[in-house]
């Protein structure tokens, strides 16, 4: 085997273990979920990929949190954004399953879902709950988040283009 194989092998072998990982990360708040272990999962294939980890704390019991995943995957440009700078991995915050140990490492929820922003060597840069990326309407079933503020929040945490570091911040 030349040289040249053995470096495409390791660097397919290297793209299918991120894909299989990033495959076994929740797509919903699950209590079951080792939640320490998804988020070590999310930074180490964020590190790999050259993207940041958006961690979304809530539940299923969160119609805020059920929301936000609806607008998402409804607004091509804000999934391929995020799918594109981010490692997204949810964490359950539940009756069943607070994830006390995990959660009480970071600025405390005031509201869900709570976002949390990491850089793949595991440094909190941003955390804050939803609050202003919503519209409120009138009528309570009226309310929906704005796809303007949504994906500014997104732009302003991800990897600059310049690649330098951004601040850290907690609301």
């Amino acid at each position: 085997m030349s040289a040249l194989s053995r470096t495409l092998s390791v660097i397919l072998l290297a793209l299918l273990c991120q894909i299989a990982a990033a495959q076994d990360l929740p797509t919903r708040f699950d209590p079951q979920r080792d939640a320490a272990r998804d988020v070590m999962t999310a930074q180490a294939l964020a590190k790999a990929s050259g993207k940041r980890v958006l961690v979304d704390i809530g539940g299923e019991w969160c119609r805020w949190c059920r929301m936000l995943d609806r607008l998402i995957a409804s607004q091509p440009t804000i999934k391929a954004f995020v799918d594109g700078h981010y490692v997204w991995v949810k964490v359950s915050y539940s009756p069943e399953n607070k994830n006390a140990a995990l959660l009480s490492r970071w600025p405390k929820a005031r509201g869900y879902p709570y976002l949390v922003v990491f850089d793949g060597d595991g440094r909190m840069l941003h955390a804050q709950g939803v609050q202003g990326l919503e519209i409120e309407m009138e009528r309570e079933a009226d309310e929906d988040y704005d796809p303007v503020p949504v994906m500014a929040f997104f732009k302003r945490h991800a990897i600059p283009a310049s690649g330098a570091a951004a601040p850290v911040s907690a609301r």
